[in-house]
């Protein structure tokens, strides 16, 4: 599907996102974590995929929505958005009446952070629902899971704050036993009991622990079942993308995104010519045929994968020649021909997110949220 038929923009350059793939890749997390909640996070511009398309379709299939920001859950109730929604990043004290403008979900990730929120309902006679972020081994943000049992007392003497849930985030999702592990490597494991321990303070004071305890992010669902408690935060696994490359691939799963263009300029070049800025690569043997595609590191298909990447060119896979330049590229075709106007897929339909990843030196939540704004997102079959 083009832009041109779905009267989007008419870049040749987009992002097509399939809606049909999301809600089976949610369909498939739930049957994974079983009665636990599922909060799908769509911060970053929903991991690159469009927030605008995601989280509208999103929303009657998630119990709520994760953010990281409080700017991007503005957003979110600008786009309609009625289900809650948790920032889970930090947040100033000056942003804290937005919070009760749009009716956010606060992480309270320190006791003044806490005690403000609370004075603040209390002078506007509002009340503000919040989760109490216990730090177990990331060092980002948060309590300390030692330091924990004041926090936890204070916050349940609060009148005016709704102290929902309780939660913390995994350094190393993706390691569950600690054999062989250095020393100041915390695993998911140890941050479990950690957090368990923090949850028992709860039963030793007689307190109602909060009804929303979580943990598992993406690796944690993969990796730490006995971590589901009552609610789970699938970040990249909801677009159908595994967070570690080494993790077993057990659900049933599709990548949503396929990143498509077409040939903007084709033409032959002889033996001896170089292609794009500082002459990186150049012909040689015999004439090739060099096609340009109108994309480049202003879209996210970043310059360190010159001479790296592969793209598919009328289905059949290429490789990109010369340096990427901020607008465009180029693509050696060899002996085959291709004319203006022809298919060109950049991510999707055999080129996963793991080998863009590997070609830029990094991995694949910064491929997808790199992917810049300016690169149109198309949004197919979300319509039953």
């Amino acid at each position: 599907m083009s832009p041109e038929k779905s009267n989007e923009p008419v870049r040749p350059t987009y992002l097509e996102v399939d809606l049909s793939r999301l809600k089976k890749n949610i369909e498939s997390i739930r049957a994974r974590v079983g009665g636990a909640k599922v909060m799908p996070m769509v911060k970053a511009n929903a991991y690159g995929h469009g927030v605008e398309g995601v989280a509208p379709f999103l929303e009657p299939l998630a119990d709520m929505l994760g953010v990281a920001l409080v700017e991007e859950g503005a957003q979110l109730r600008r786009l309609g958005i009625k289900k809650p929604i948790l920032v889970t990043g930090g947040t100033l004290l000056e942003q804290l009446p937005l919070y009760f403008e749009h009716d956010l979900t606060l992480t309270a990730s320190s006791l003044d952070l806490l005690l403000a929120a609370d004075h603040l309902a209390e002078s506007t006679r509002q009340r503000l629902t919040v989760h109490l972020l216990i730090d177990t081994g990331m060092e980002r943000v948060g309590v300390h899971h030692y330091a924990a049992e004041q926090f936890i007392l204070r916050a349940a003497s609060l009148k005016h704050v709704n102290v929902e849930g309780i939660y913390t985030h995994l350094a190393n999702a993706e390691l569950v036993s600690v054999e062989g592990l250095p020393s100041r490597v915390v695993t998911a494991r140890r941050q479990l009991e950690r957090f368990q321990e923090v949850l028992a303070l709860y039963e030793k004071h007689s307190l109602p622990a909060p009804p929303l305890r979580h943990i598992c992010n993406s690796g944690g669902i993969m990796n730490l079942p006995e971590g589901y408690l009552d609610m789970v935060r699938p970040g990249i696994l909801t677009y159908g993308i595994y967070p570690g490359r080494d993790i077993p691939k057990t659900l049933d799963l599709q990548p949503i995104a396929v990143w498509r263009s077409r040939v903007l300029y084709s033409k032959i070049a002889q033996p001896g010519s170089a292609v794009s800025y500082g002459s990186l690569w150049q012909v040689e043997g015999s004439p090739r045929r060099i096609v340009t595609v109108p994309c480049g590191y202003a879209d996210g298909y970043l310059r360190v994968m010159s001479n790296r990447a592969r793209v598919l060119v009328n289905g059949k896979s290429y490789p990109q020649v010369g340096r990427v330049c901020m607008d465009l590229f180029m693509a050696d075709l060899g002996d085959d021909d291709a004319a203006v106007g022809d298919e060109v897929v950049l991510l999707g339909e055999g080129i996963a997110p793991e080998e863009l990843a590997a070609w830029q030196g990094t991995n694949e939540y910064e491929v997808m949220t790199n992917i810049s704004a300016r690169v149109p997102r198309v949004f197919i079959n979300g319509v039953e």
